[in-house]
Formats: structure tokens, sequence, C-alpha cells
């Protein structure tokens, strides 16, 4: 029996039988790259065909978008010992002293970039490992040289969820329905979103005030991150969102760049919303735990700022997902129609909130309609939108203030599990159907 089909079958049995806490043992993400056939990252799925994106094939996602980038970047890009992708031949560096920063140097260490991150009140060194030195020995000799500094591998993370490429051809629209979420109208409600690109002149964004940063203030839309912040904002006659008309900071951490993801990108646009001084944030991106993220992301939490992150689809019993599962993260699982768990979806303390991830659509990029979407990177921006509506002005407190009054609006599941669903279901009313507005057929 190939590994996909043991994939499936798991999933299969976790989507009957959520309670029993199948112990789906994914391999790590070295041993997962072999060449074995998977459906691509981005599915051309046509809407009109009954049925979801395919659960295993979005187990198999993350691991997919990293092998493709790997094939086309192999000077630009390689893989840490467990296999997660990482940019080549560079080491993230935060030393503990002008001194120890001079004995990296001194010990063959070349500083390739050096960023100042204003909002964070910290500061990020890329180094060049040492000549001859594999990547693996470089990391291990800058801990070794620095014990009190941190050193990390350059990793690269990745989108959590699944867009089905939109064609040419719109479906008839439904019934209209109403608004989703809070009404913001011409006021100041605010929130951050760190992604891929958004396209801004799509008809689900007109109306939302977008502040763009990165690349060069460049747009340069992609599907992920259009379709998440159309679900942050978005509002068109059918479609509903959770913070409509809000003003939306939306941070590109990509930038069609090889390295897009990176660490050093993502720290960056988190320095940008640091310094907008917004409540909340939304992430949808996922990746291996990272001492030097993991650091920054602490400075932004002890602002009061509420980083609300997808908590991933690599199965329910696979390693914790990062950032939702750092300390004050807000991670976000999800359910689909029939409010059942997605059976890719991580579980586990780190799931603060579930909100709907599947049987559902967001705006499709360069285009005047929608495209089915599923996974967590979804559920999460609902969440968000919901907490940005609660709370305006960052403060520890005040995070709490609002998770608690959030809290107090979530619907329990009695047949999932707890670890499953955190503090419960939010968000029920945000899930826009395939059939309530126009989709686009695949080509």
């Amino acid at each position: 029996m190939s590994l996909r089909t043991r994939r499936f079958l798991a999933l299969a049995a976790l989507s009957v039988a959520a309670a029993a806490h199948a112990q789906l043992r994914l391999p790590s993400l070295g041993s997962a790259l072999a060449p074995i056939a998977r459906a691509p990252l981005v599915q051309r799925v046509d809407p009109l065909v009954a049925g979801v994106l395919a659960p295993a094939n979005l187990v198999a996602a993350r691991l997919d978008e990293a092998q493709r980038r790997l094939r086309a970047h192999p000077d630009r890009l390689e893989r840490d010992p467990r296999g997660e992708l990482v940019v080549r031949a560079e080491v993230l560096a935060q030393p503990s002293s002008p001194v120890a920063r001079d004995a990296l140097l001194a010990g063959g260490f070349q500083l390739l970039r050096e960023d100042l991150l204003d909002g964070l009140d910290d500061e990020l060194l890329v180094l060049g490992a040492p000549a001859g030195q594999s990547l693996a020995d470089a990391v291990d000799r800058a801990r070794a040289i620095d014990p009190n500094g941190r050193y990390d591998f350059h990793h690269v993370y990745l989108g959590s969820g699944d867009v089905a490429v939109p064609g040419a051809t719109p479906m008839p629209a439904a019934e209209a329905r109403g608004p989703g979420g809070l009404d913001a109208g011409p006021g100041p409600v605010q929130v951050g979103l760190i992604d891929s690109g958004i396209d801004g002149a799509h008809p689900a964004l007109r109306h939302a005030a977008v502040v763009r940063h990165g690349c060069g203030d460049t747009p340069r839309p992609a599907p992920h991150g259009t379709a998440v912040a159309s679900l942050l904002v978005g509002q068109e006659d059918r479609f509903r969102s959770a913070l409509p008309r809000a003003r939306l900071y939306a941070g590109d951490a990509y930038c069609d760049d090889a390295t897009g993801g990176s660490v050093e990108a993502i720290a960056r646009e988190l320095a940008w919303l640091a310094q907008k001084r917004l409540a909340v944030i939304n992430v949808s991106l996922v990746g291996p735990p990272n001492q030097v993220l993991q650091q920054l992301v602490a400075h932004v939490v002890a602002k009061g700022i509420l980083i609300v992150a997808a908590v991933g689809n690599d199965g329910p019993a696979a390693p914790p997902l990062y950032p939702a599962s750092w300390p004050g993260v807000v991670g976000v699982g999800a359910v689909d129609g029939r409010l059942r768990l997605l059976p890719e979806a991580a579980r586990g303390p780190q799931v603060m909130f579930v909100a709907p991830g599947a049987d559902m659509v967001a705006a499709a990029n360069g285009e005047s309609a929608f495209a089915r979407v599923r996974g967590t990177s979804f559920a999460a921006p609902l969440v968000a939108g919901l907490l940005a509506a609660l709370y305006q002005v960052p403060s520890p407190d005040g995070a709490r203030a609002a998770i608690a009054r959030l809290a107090g609006t979530a619907r329990d599941l009695p047949a999932a599990p707890r670890d499953g669903i955190g503090r419960g279901l939010v968000g029920e009313t945000l899930r826009t159907p395939p059939d309530a507005v126009a989709l686009v057929r695949a080509r």
C-alpha cells in the first residue's frame, strides 16, 4: 500500500471517529519529500463538481510546495537536518553582545545583512556560513561560540491551506445574502496581515483601505494572500468576511522571491506592523520551531499585540507547527460546513479557537469571482477579524480581555475532542458556501 493511500485511509478514519484520537504519524519532512506522486499544491478543481478539496492532498501540500521550490531554486534553498526548507548557507543570528558578534566574524562567519527591527526594539543578523562548513555544522559552531545568543537555520514558512485556481467562466450566483461580521464603515477599525501579496483590485476588496508593505511597495498579488485578505476585510453582495471595510495593513513576506516566507521577511513585516501599533495581526503561515523567530514573536506578544495564526494541516498527530504553537499566539483550527473538525487540521493545546475553513469560498486572485478554499489558513482570518472588532489598542490586559470576550461567544462541539476545538467554535455565520456567489471553473 502506498504512503499516499495509507495517509488517506487514516484521515478518512479520523473524519468518521475524530473522538478516537487516531494517531496519524506523518513522516519527517525530509523523508516525506521523496519523489512520490502527489497532486500539485494548488488544485485545479471544477467548482461545479460536488465534493471538497481532498484532505489527503492538503496534508501533502506543504511538502509538495517545499519540494517544488527546492527543485526550482537549488542555488538558493536547501534543507535542514529535519528536512525543513531553509535559505541556503545562511544562519540567523542574535548575538548576546558586541564581543560575541566580533567572535563570530573572527571565526569565519560573514555578515550578509543586518536588519534593525525598530518596531520590535531588536535586530537580526544574517550570517554566511564559514567556507567549507555544512550549514548544520555552522549553526552548531555559532551556538558554541556564543551560548547566550540565539542562532538558527534561516527557515522558510509556507501557507496553511489550498486555493482552487480559478479559470474564466462564472457560475450563476445564488440569492443575495446579508453582510457577515462587523460593518466598520468609514471608521478607523484596523487589522494587520502577513502573507503573500493581495489583489486589491478584486471587487471584494474595493471597499477596504489597503496599506501595503514589502516588495519595494510594488504589488505582487498571489492566490493565498488574496483569499486570506478577503476573508479578513472583504465585502461583496453575497460574500461575507469578518471585518468588512476595515483598514488592512498588508505585509507581503513573499514578493514572488525564491526565499519568500523566510524568517527575515516575516521579521521585517512584524516590525512594520508593530510600529503601526496594530492590536491584531493575522499570520496564516506555518513552519518549524525557530529560536530567532520565536523571540521576535515573544516581543510582539509582550506588547499586547494578538498574533492570530493557523495551526496547520499536517495532520492531527503531527508535530506542532509555528508560530501558532508558541506561547501567547492565538492558534486557530478549522471545521467544515457540517461543523466537523477538518481531519487534516492540527490538534492539541495550541488550538485556541476553531472557525470555518472548508466548504467555503474566498476571493480569487485576478478574477471578479471566487474560488473554493480549504485549510486552517482560511479559518484564522475569521478569528483575527472578530478579535480586531473587539480590540484596537494593544496592551497585555486588553489582549486577555479580548480573548475572553470572544471565548464567551464560542460554541462547543460535543462530538469533537477538547484538544481539537480549544475554547470553541466562533465565526460560524461567516462561511460563504460555494453556491452563494459566482465561482469560476477550472480551465
